[in-house]
């Protein structure tokens, strides 16, 4: 299918602009003439380049966006209004192109949910599908509404994690540059020194010299085993059976692991309260929050939930059933099917472990500082002690 840009006029004579998707442009004259459009000119419209590297729409210019446009189609403006506008007020460049290429295809006829899956780089399964059920209840309105408080606690909930763990990895970046300079550019004037005084040396000093040695003449080698390590386990972590293997030992690490647990399943739960509250059906709503889980193995075990709901069980006896997922949850989801308040349910959960993974992120960066000095410490111990070991038996000879 190809897109053509139109300008037609309506049957009171007012001239239109938009896009159409049509084989031919003879299908797309075809297609507006049974909406009753008289055509002016039809052409050819050239695929846009996709370049989300050079500046992809973050949760931020999302979640703004959603709030502007739920209030402004909740104030009475037609949609294709709604996004002109926000179009224009919008200052992310990437985004501002999509805003018109989604305003285009609704004005082609196209519905909003339609014209947003064009975009599944920027909108995800969820967002689209909360949309859909929006548009079919006549609730597009609130269904944004929520949207929007949905994206602004994702914002809000990885700004706390970023901000929490960026001290941490500044010391940690700052250490191994600190090691680095000394194992190529210190330790070697040292090792010239021992070599001229030709004494024996003790282990620590020895082992440091190898390092050292090893550091200068193989810096290459690191850089290669580093690199590559780190792009072979990316795509390894990209394949089924990977990321079910990776994610699994991840969630056995001490204290990372119980982290990386709550921050995925508050990301789960979140979006199935949203996708349950708009209406969607539990099973496709299932199968689309699952995808939103950060880790594999709750991606996992929540399609296997949606297939036993399938086949008749509730969700609170499917979701028991599974070992990966805690008993709070199953216990919520029985409370919501017996009170029908499913979706205040599931954001009640997702409030419930999105406090324990602040928590948990509090208490990993206070108790990382002394972890970090006494990690210093130890170094710069093992540090002076290879060094001054040489120097005392020197020493001692004289």
């Amino acid at each position: 299918m190809k897109k053509f840009n139109y300008e037609v006029k309506d049957k009171k004579s007012n001239t239109l602009k938009g896009s159409v998707e049509a084989a031919t442009p003879k299908q797309a004259a075809d297609v507006l003439h049974q909406q009753g459009y008289t055509i002016i000119n039809i052409s050819e419209k050239g695929e846009g380049l996709s370049l989300p590297f050079l500046g992809g729409v973050g949760v931020g210019p999302l979640s703004q966006f959603t709030r502007q446009l739920a209030t402004m189609i909740s104030s009475g403006l037609p949609l294709a209004d709604s996004l002109t506008v926000l179009q224009k007020q919008t200052e992310h460049k990437v985004f501002q192109g999509i805003i018109a290429e989604i305003g285009e295809d609704i004005q082609g006829g196209n519905n909003f949910s339609s014209a947003l899956a064009k975009h599944k780089d920027v909108f995800n399964k969820a967002y689209i599908n909360v949309i859909r059920a929006g548009e079919a209840s006549g609730t597009l309105d609130k269904v944004l509404l929520r949207l929007s408080d949905n994206l602004e606690k994702e914002r809000e909930f990885q700004g706390k994690i970023k901000g929490a763990m960026l001290y941490p990895i500044i010391i940690v970046i700052a250490m191994v540059l600190v090691i680095t300079i000394v194992l190529i550019f210190v330790i070697p004037k040292l090792s010239e020194v021992y070599k001229g005084l030709n004494i024996s040396l003790p282990l620590p000093t020895k082992i440091l010299l190898f390092l050292s040695d090893f550091a200068v003449h193989f810096w290459w080698l690191i850089i290669i085993a580093i690199v590559g390590g780190f792009f072979f386990l990316r795509s390894y972590r990209k394949t089924v059976s990977g990321a079910l293997v990776v994610d699994r030992i991840m969630l056995k690490i001490p204290v990372l692991g119980k982290l990386n647990r709550d921050q995925s399943l508050t990301e789960f739960t979140r979006t199935l309260g949203i996708l349950v509250g708009a209406g969607v059906p539990i099973l496709e709503a299932l199968k689309i929050a699952g995808d939103t889980a950060t880790n594999a193995v709750h991606r996992d075990a929540a399609a296997k939930i949606a297939a036993m709901v399938e086949k008749g069980t509730p969700l609170s006896k499917a979701v028991e059933s599974s070992e990966v997922f805690p008993p709070i949850i199953a216990q919520m989801s029985s409370v919501g099917e017996e009170t029908g308040k499913m979706d205040e349910v599931l954001d009640k959960v997702a409030r419930f472990f999105e406090l324990e993974v602040e928590e948990q992120v509090k208490n990993l960066t206070t108790a990382m500082e002394p972890i970090i000095m006494i990690i210093l410490g130890i170094g710069v111990a093992l540090l002076m002690i290879s060094i001054i070991l040489p120097i005392y038996s020197i020493t001692q000879a004289f």
